[in-house]
């Protein structure tokens, strides 16, 4: 796989000692000529190598997972 990871963001983990959330963006993630997506990954330790949840968003998602999360920021 010839996959390139940017890294857009990285932050804390609220409600955790030394956990991160880290946002990128990742070119072919499953292999020659698949398309990119958007990466929410979740690490429970700062220095973990891979994080211990993730997630990949196709860009025609973004938005709805966003609305989404928006609605779900509104009911906690």
């Amino acid at each position: 796989m010839s996959s390139t990871v940017s890294q857009i963001a990285e932050f804390a983990l609220s409600g955790t000692e030394n956990g991160k959330i880290t946002i990128s963006t990742i070119t072919e993630p499953y292999g020659t000529g698949s398309e990119s997506v958007a990466s929410i990954g979740i690490a429970l330790q700062k220095r973990a190598e891979e994080p211990d949840w993730k997630v990949h968003i196709p860009k025609e998602n973004i938005d709805e997972v966003i609305e989404a999360l928006q609605k779900a920021k509104e009911q906690i």
